[in-house]
């Protein structure tokens, strides 16, 4: 097969669809790599450290779209890119198509085999593609609040961890999932004062387990969420429902009576945020003020530890590229029920449930369409 690996074009992304060593694991298996130059400078590979891996170097990402059976990313297609697609062709990158109605239409029209990181499942359910990302956008989110908490920034002026004598923010993790732990693994070990909601029994014995009483581990209700967000000095919007919209938690009247000066890092709006103030930012200009409550709301947070994201990712998606190279994406994801499960749209049709719900679109089994 003939792999292309494009130069990431949103907004500060500097991760890359492959490394060199991924290249070379691809090449040993008898298949083709084509690398848009200058793709993975971001994070510190050159075009001879590509070629070395075997390697074709093209000079514009419509070579590499023209000539690639499958293309392998990192976020999702901009419009330049999408218009780059064809029928027959498969994508395998980031979608979050939930609340992107135009990207969803223009993959629904480019007749492409559009599989996404972020609904592959495993054995037990989990989310592998997705989980590396979350881990470092958890641990980055506790780093974005800090700073959106200084008065530079138009936040109240607190320091995270206090000092002797003086008390620590308040930050509550809405969702204890991999993005919620790792979020309050580092704030725990910041020393501040964290309360984790969630509805799952199962995951808040599991953390309370692990925190040992160094943080509060809380069932959420709508009364309970009230009570701390609107005491809270920091929240990080962690939850996700798979291939569906975030529901929206934290309502604009919640905003409002937050403290002046409080910050919330939407870390799930990628699939639209679960504040009703939040927007997507960038990296650029990551943080907008609404009722005195800094909002930080990047959608690509992992994109600015760009090296650390890529190698994490890579490790993830390899075994998965392989397997489309190898036997091609028919077989490769009738074979495999967690694979299959990334296929969002194919052959102009949607085949993930909670898009075509989202936008009223038709649903299509995905066996029955690659039957």
């Amino acid at each position: 097969m003939i792999i292309g690996v494009p130069k990431e074009i949103k907004n500060h992304e500097y991760r890359v669809g492959m490394v060199p060593a991924s290249v070379r694991e691809l090449i040993s298996h008898g298949h083709t790599v084509h690398v848009q130059s200058q793709a993975g400078a971001g994070i510190g590979f050159s075009d001879d450290d590509y070629i070395k891996a075997g390697a074709s170097i093209l000079p514009t990402a419509e070579d590499v779209f023209a000539a690639a059976e499958m293309i392998v990313k990192v976020k999702e297609p901009q419009a330049v890119e999408r218009a780059m697609l064809r029928e027959g062709q498969i994508l395998f990158t980031y979608l979050h198509l939930a609340p992107d109605f135009p990207q969803t239409q223009d993959l629904i029209k480019s007749k492409a085999v559009c599989i996404a990181y972020e609904t592959v499942t495993d054995s037990k359910g989990r989310l592998p593609l997705l989980a590396p990302m979350s881990e470092v956008a958890g641990r980055m989110s506790i780093q974005a609040g800090a700073q959106a908490l200084e008065k530079s920034r138009g936040g109240a002026g607190m320091l995270l961890g206090g000092v002797p004598g003086v008390e620590p923010a308040k930050i509550v993790v809405l969702g204890g999932g991999v993005v919620g732990s790792n979020a309050a693994r580092m704030a725990v070990g910041m020393r501040a004062d964290v309360t984790i909601l969630d509805r799952n029994i199962d995951t808040l014995r599991a953390l309370d387990e692990e925190f040992q009483g160094r943080a509060k581990v809380l069932y959420s209700t709508e009364e309970i969420l009230e009570k701390h967000v609107l005491a809270a000095d920091l929240v990080i919007g962690a939850v996700l429902i798979p291939g569906a919209a975030a529901p929206k938690l934290v309502n604009a009247g919640h905003i409002k009576r937050m403290k002046p000066g409080a910050a919330v890092v939407d870390v799930a709006i990628d699939q639209g945020g679960c504040f009703e103030t939040s927007k997507a930012t960038t990296h650029a200009d990551p943080t907008y003020i609404v009722d005195d409550v800094v909002h930080y709301c990047v959608a690509n947070m992992p994109g600015a530890v760009a090296r650390t994201s890529t190698f994490a990712l890579n490790n993830a998606t390899l075994p998965y590229i392989v397997k489309l190279a190898n036997l091609g994406y028919r077989d490769a994801l009738l074979s495999d029920q967690n694979l299959l499960n990334g296929l969002n749209v194919i052959d102009g049709k949607v085949t993930i449930r909670e898009v075509a719900e989202a936008f009223d679109l038709e649903y299509v089994d995905p066996k029955a369409t690659l039957a």
